[in-house]
């Protein structure tokens, strides 16, 4: 089953700030999606343990 999500013009403009060429938002969604499933959480830039 299919759903919809809708976000803002704002987030959807964040999003396509971080696309890599020929990426769509969905797949750069699925990819935080899985990196956040596999560590558990989301290294911020210049975090460390």
């Amino acid at each position: 089953m299919t759903y919809t999500l809708e976000i803002s013009d704002e987030l959807r403009e964040r999003l396509e700030g971080h696309l890599e060429e020929d990426e769509t938002c969905e797949e750069f969604i699925e990819e935080l999606l899985s990196m956040y499933e596999t560590g558990g959480t989301f290294l911020q830039e210049g975090y460390s343990e």
